[in-house]
């Protein structure tokens, strides 16, 4: 072809050549896909059910929504306007608590972990430096989550569960990295890990809440609640079996069973089932102190040294032991930060799960209450996001970020201080741990994400 070839006529054409006069076949979607399409449909119809209220509890929710707007640092940077009939939320009460207690626990752990990073390293802001860094790409991640609509993790919460027990599988293939004697991690690359079992926490945030909207009525009753726990214990079997991590398999049911009885309308059914766990816990505390006193078993070695521990001080218990010396050392306001002479190689690991004995020896009983203090705030932020969310999946899952973070709190201050046996539960925020951060502001992101779609009534 050259430019002296002639134009072909208006309305002319080739013979087989389409023209936008000529209709498009219309595009074959697979059968397969458009099936999928509808059932992703459906489930975003599940995720809209909304909140079951009575008008007291909606005059409750709208009294919480003004006082929220009226209160707070919230009202401040938000530069709401009062004449404004209908707004849009944003919890920067919670946003400011999580970034105060991001940079609380790196200056503790700095001062935790320094001098055991020097000896083991030669570089006294190894742990500091990645966890800062890590930090960073955490809140980066968080505030990418909190633009998404929650609702469309909820469409997906059966494949992100599926997803999290694969990813937990693979810790039995090669992939599997071993540490300290335990076989949680999966080797990525750069160096880096990942422990699966922090995604299956938030997978079963999802999809439990996704499950409890869809069965509706239905999970009041008998049979919607084993189906419902069953989840819940595949789940937390897989936990245990394929990452052999009791403790978070514990939490991982406990935040199914909360979730139930989040939705359920009954409260004396499960004070009764509370109370008749702990007569069962406690007769088998009792026979397994008798019984298993020559056992090899080290989570029953535990519980022996738990409940004996001047016996084991220097063997199982010798860890918690230090931890209250160094507690009881600490007094009302502790020795000054970095001070702390038990972080000088006599507490191992310290700046893992035993990070909060250390702020108690540093900065004393007051630096735990300040502690106690913040995340007191945290959780009460949830808690007004779950009861003003805009449907019940927002509810739900608000919910269960709560139970996740109020479960490891409580256990991690029960075992520095003797109350619990040692498990390895870290203190949220604090405690050293890529993975953990992480996901712990991911569902801050999720949160935050939730307070979005709140909508207050203007005064």
């Amino acid at each position: 072809m050259d430019d002296t070839q002639p134009l072909r006529p208006a309305g002319q054409r080739r013979s087989g050549v389409s023209t936008d006069t000529v209709p498009m076949r219309p595009v074959r979607v697979r059968p397969a896909y458009a099936g999928y399409q509808k059932v992703i449909d459906r489930r975003r119809q599940v995720l809209r059910t909304p909140r079951p209220t009575s008008e007291k509890g909606a005059g409750k929710r709208q009294h919480h929504a003004k006082a929220g707007k009226r209160s707070g640092l919230t009202a401040l940077l938000a530069g709401r306007g009062r004449a404004a009939a209908r707004e849009q939320y944003f919890d920067f009460d919670l946003l400011l608590v999580i970034i105060f207690l991001m940079c609380f626990g790196l200056v503790m752990l700095y001062s935790t972990s320094a001098y055991e990073a020097q000896v083991d390293f030669g570089n006294d802001m190894y742990y500091f430096s990645k966890q800062a860094l890590i930090g960073v790409l955490g809140f980066i991640a968080m505030f990418i989550v909190s633009k998404i609509d929650y609702h469309l993790y909820g469409a997906f919460a059966l494949e992100i569960y599926i997803f999290s027990m694969i990813m937990m599988a693979l810790v039995k293939t090669p992939l599997g990295l071993t540490l300290n004697g335990a076989r949680r991690w999966i080797q990525l690359p750069g160096n880096l890990t990942l422990q699966p079992a922090e995604i299956t926490k938030i997978a079963v945030i999802l999809f439990i809440s996704y499950e409890l909207c869809r069965l509706g009525r239905k999970a009041y009753t008998m049979e919607g609640i084993i189906r419902v726990l069953v989840f819940g214990a595949v789940a937390s079997g897989g936990v245990l079996f394929l990452t052999d991590n009791l403790s978070t398999a514990i939490i991982v049911m406990a935040i199914t069973c909360i979730l139930i009885f989040v939705i359920h309308p009954k409260t004396k059914p499960f004070l009764m089932i509370i109370g008749i766990g702990a007569a069962v816990a406690a007769v088998g505390i009792a026979i397994l102190s008798v019984t298993a006193a020559n056992s090899d078993n080290f989570r029953l070695q535990r519980i022996l040294s738990w409940l004996n521990p001047e016996a084991t001080a220097d063997t199982g218990s010798f860890q918690v032991m230090q931890g209250l010396y160094a507690i009881g050392s600490g007094g009302f306001f502790g020795k000054g930060l970095g001070n702390s002479t038990q972080k000088l190689g006599v507490i191992p690991e310290a700046q893992n799960d035993m990070i909060l004995v250390v702020i108690c020896e540093e900065l004393g009983v007051f630096g735990a209450i300040i502690i106690l203090v913040l995340f007191g705030i945290l959780l009460y932020r949830l808690m007004f996001i779950a009861k003003n969310a805009p449907d019940l999946y927002g509810s739900l899952i608000a919910s269960g970020i709560f139970a996740h973070i109020a479960l490891q709190v409580i256990l991690n201050i029960g075992v520095v201080t003797g109350l619990l046996p040692t498990t390895g539960i870290t203190l949220p925020f604090i405690s050293y741990g890529g993975t953990a951060i992480v996901f712990l502001l991911a569902e801050m992101g999720i949160a935050l994400g939730i307070s979005r779609r709140i909508r207050l009534e203007g005064e």
